[in-house]
């Protein structure tokens, strides 16, 4: 019954499709958690009142920022294509996926990362400077571990959201369920492909979801 169901999905392709989706996420998510951490970092540290604060340097991150996390992801993967070919070499396939993955997701969580950072007790931070304390110490002992659930959570709704970037992708030729969806599925009318490749995607999203919120209840010491 299950065969006659999904007679034309090839189980061998949707596992291969579902492991390309799961490789541009991860790696797009590693990167993305880095970079974002940084760029809110200097977001917070460098505004008004902060410990590098510095106008320039803040309008300048803070422009980038805007300017990224505001161009739709289908365009802004067109608009990076000269970079992906002289950075990867090929504009087709998962690895060519991965810069715009990168850069369209890390300016959405270094706002995220800078949302949680304000929340912080400033309380917290002064007693930390008056005591003597480095920024250095501040930024890995006071300001990162405070804001850790917040940034736990704010990665789970990228790496959400980096999952339906990679099926955008899929569809101009970057692999994974979106383009097996889309070439397989849609494009050659087989809507048990297209389905199955859905649910999947939907599994994937869940249990991010659920691991996100697992270890977001973990950290949080309130």
């Amino acid at each position: 019954m299950a065969d006659k169901l999904f007679e034309n999905v090839e189980w061998d392709r949707m596992w291969e499709a579902t492991g390309e989706t799961l490789y541009m996420t991860a790696y797009s998510v590693v990167i993305t958690f880095i970079l974002g951490i940084a760029l809110g970092l200097l977001l917070f540290l460098t505004s008004k009142g902060g410990l590098w604060q510095n106008k320039l340097i803040n309008g300048v991150t803070a422009a980038v920022v805007n300017i990224f996390r505001s161009i739709p992801f289908i365009i802004l993967i067109v608009l990076l294509i000269p970079f992906t070919k002289a950075l990867i070499g090929t504009i087709i396939g998962e690895d060519a996926a991965l810069p715009a993955l990168i850069i369209g997701a890390a300016p959405f969580y270094a706002r995220m990362v800078e949302i949680a950072l304000r929340e912080i007790d400033k309380g917290v931070i002064e007693a930390a400077r008056s005591m003597g304390a480095k920024t250095s110490t501040i930024i890995f002992k006071v300001l990162l571990p405070e804001s850790m659930p917040a940034l736990v959570s704010g990665i789970t709704v990228t790496s959400i959201a980096l999952v339906g970037y990679t099926a955008m992708a899929g569809v101009i030729g970057a692999g994974g369920l979106g383009n097996l969806a889309y070439l397989d599925g849609f494009q050659r009318s087989r809507q048990d492909v297209t389905l199955v490749a859905t649910v999947i995607i939907l599994l994937i999203v869940f249990i991010i979801q659920f691991i996100g919120d697992l270890i977001a209840s973990r950290l949080d010491k309130r």
